[in-house]
């Protein structure tokens, strides 16, 4: 269990460090996506600090809870069926930040046209008062890409896991 929990942690910091790094590109790219929205969603954690800073909060709070319960139920199976447990759940890791990165840049050039097309979605924008409405649907569409590229990551990684044998070192049952 103590593994897991040291794994867990683990995902923790690398989901919410992923987090603060992404939202701080998202910023840049749409800071009315947080001055319209996202601002107004974690306001109970704004204590004052520089935008950027709040940003980071936000980014680190959206993402933490995601690395906790991908890594700790990959460790879970990782622990029975690796020699090197940690090092597979670290890998595994780092291949969703992967995927989700891939599908953060694809979202980034079809945001735009996916989103802005959605029945009352402009009307939307339009009742919060967003200005460049391109550059907020990129957003949008990057957040939302980076959430579900974390979920499939994470199910096709537990896929590949359950399917794996264990390792030689492990006696047969």
């Amino acid at each position: 269990m103590r593994k897991a929990a040291w794994l867990a942690l683990a995902g923790t910091l690398i989901a919410g460090t992923f987090g603060i790094i992404h939202d701080q590109i998202t910023y840049t790219i749409s800071p009315e996506y947080f001055t319209r929205m996202k601002f107004d969603q974690f306001h109970a954690w704004d204590f004052g600090f520089p935008r950027r800073v709040f940003v980071a909060e936000i980014g680190f709070l959206a993402t933490w809870w995601v690395g906790l319960i991908a890594a700790w139920f990959l460790a879970r199976v990782a622990l029975r069926k690796f020699q090197f447990p940690a090092k597979s759940v670290m890998r595994t890791m780092a291949s969703i930040v992967g995927f989700v990165v891939l599908l953060g840049v694809a979202a980034y050039f079809t945001g735009p046209s996916l989103l802005a097309d959605r029945s009352g979605w402009r009307e939307s924008l339009e009742s919060i008062r967003v200005i460049d409405q391109v550059a907020f649907n990129r957003v949008a569409a990057i957040h939302l890409a980076s959430y579900g590229g974390a979920l499939i990551g994470w199910i096709a990684a537990m896929a590949w896991f359950l399917s794996r044998p264990k390792s030689r070192i492990f006696p047969k049952e």
